[in-house]
């Protein structure tokens, strides 16, 4: 077991100002596998102080200069690579080569697009007889979640901190092992005191005082709904920016005009993105609209695709899915599986109980439901593990009007016999992306939603843009 006794504030790894620790849970072996501070508002208030002095001088840096230490951290990442994917592994559940590629490859490639993004802005324009220059916005209070942690992570701190902010992070309790190695590579490259802060602790104790600091010009919050509303309400004390990346019920369109094999493709590559990461992923695709007259086609093609999923130790070879992150969230989607079945839906796969072979670790089994209708609660609310839904649609428009029935809008999926007509039915769509027949995941596209799923936009030149000011110099 590690124990993490200091929070990192301006440049130095320092004590709390409470004995008070939080147990962080090995999630294949139910067992404490470190224990991290918790911390205080006087922690928060030490942290932002920091953060407020470092602005002037971090922010007039040559954009250059800013560059280089992304640069430098993105390549640190790179050198830890196996070990920080281990810890994250063991911190969610996620299979050990999909945290390699995922977990840690997507935030080196953040620090190394923040870096050429800094590079690259355009930070000044004239309009007419005035000069609008961008600036940076200040003081960023980062708060994290517990399923893509690095990831989620470096989409706020690397571009915050490229664009010319200071930045204070509070990452999730559940999750925060790899926070204190990115402190550990910060503190290594030499980043200049203050620009880099971490506090670890509660949402309802260290992310509340973040929201709330007179210090924080933005705050930038990833998580559920629920909570996004809590810091939207508590940001607005002071007027600050907020930016939300929050739930999802994200739908995938399979249309009624393809060929078999492309249909069985179709079913089949949507269970696989409704499952990454055991579900446990804001954008999961867990919503499928299927054709009511390939109904029966679809339950087949999903049935044998979740049945081949092998559930288990996510460091054994030809493993699919491992654990749940933690014991509240396997009895969460537990308790949404039995809300299936008592609202009417038809388990076709999986269902409630752990899955054979495993006797410790948060296991969820895959679970498939059809006769599934969008106003059942499985249809409307987030689940956040490994439960699909097959809902069937009459025609196009009503397979639209059920995609968009629903207060989220985080992401989405279409797949047609054409891409032209996959845009068409795409652009249709009210949620901030949509993959159209298979289209892979774009690191530097810029990611968020629309509705209750969130306000504003991360990563690459949109997510730079975040963390920016717009000034007119009338000359």
């Amino acid at each position: 077991m590690t124990t993490y006794t200091n929070f990192y504030i301006n440049g130095q790894w320092v004590k709390p100002s409470s004995a008070d620790t939080i147990s962080v849970y090995d999630s294949v072996t139910e067992q404490v596998m470190a224990t991290i501070p918790a911390g205080t508002a006087a922690d928060v208030a030490d942290a932002t102080r920091a953060a407020r002095a470092a602005f002037e001088s971090w922010s007039g840096l040559p954009r250059e200069e800013r560059a280089k230490y992304m640069s430098r951290i993105g390549d640190a990442l790179a050198g830890r690579m196996d070990e920080i994917a281990t810890v994250i592994s063991k911190e969610t559940g996620m299979t050990k080569m999909l945290s390699q590629l995922v977990q840690v490859g997507l935030p080196i490639n953040s620090f190394k697009q923040a870096a050429a993004v800094a590079e690259s802005f355009e930070y000044s324009e004239t309009v007419g007889t005035s000069l609008v220059v961008r600036e940076p916005i200040g003081v960023v209070g980062c708060i994290t979640p517990w399923n893509y942690p690095l990831h989620q992570i470096a989409a706020k701190v690397a571009f915050a901190m490229a664009a010319g902010c200071t930045v204070v992070l509070k990452p999730s309790e559940v999750a925060p092992i790899d926070a204190f190695m990115l402190a550990e590579i910060i503190h290594e490259v030499g980043l200049p005191a203050g620009v880099f802060n971490m506090v670890t602790g509660t949402g309802p104790i260290v992310g509340e005082a973040i929201a709330s600091s007179p210090d924080v010009d933005m705050v930038s919050f990833t998580g559920s709904t629920r909570a996004g509303k809590r810091v939207a309400q508590v940001g607005a004390e002071t007027v600050k920016k907020v930016s939300l990346e929050l739930g999802g019920k994200s739908a995938n369109i399979i249309g009624d005009d393809l060929d078999d094999a492309t249909f069985a493709k179709a079913v089949m590559s949507g269970v696989g993105k409704a499952f990454l990461n055991s579900g446990q992923t804001c954008s999961a695709l867990t919503r499928m609209i299927v054709p009511a007259s390939k109904l029966a086609e679809a339950e087949q093609h999903a049935a044998a695709a979740a049945s081949k999923m092998k559930v288990g130790d996510p460091f054994a070879e030809g493993t699919n899915l491992g654990p749940l992150a933690s014991s509240a969230q396997r009895d969460r989607v537990q308790g949404y599986i039995q809300k299936g079945i008592d609202e009417g839906a038809t388990v076709l796969v999986g269902g409630l109980g752990a899955p054979e072979g495993t006797s410790n670790g948060y296991y969820v089994k895959p679970t498939v439901f059809t006769n599934v209708n969008n106003s059942m609660t499985i249809a409307q609310e987030e689940i956040f593990g490994p439960v699909l839904c097959l809902i069937p649609y009459k025609d196009i428009d009503d397979a639209v009007r059920i995609a968009n029935d629903t207060v989220y809008g985080l992401a989405g999926g279409v797949w047609m016999s054409t891409q032209e007509k996959g845009i068409e039915i795409a652009r249709r769509m009210r949620t901030g992306q949509v993959e159209v027949n298979g289209g892979a995941f774009n690191v530097n596209a810029p990611f968020g939603g629309y509705k209750q799923s969130g306000v504003g936009r991360e990563l690459g030149r949109h997510g730079f843009e975040e963390f920016m000011e717009t000034k007119s110099l009338q000359l």
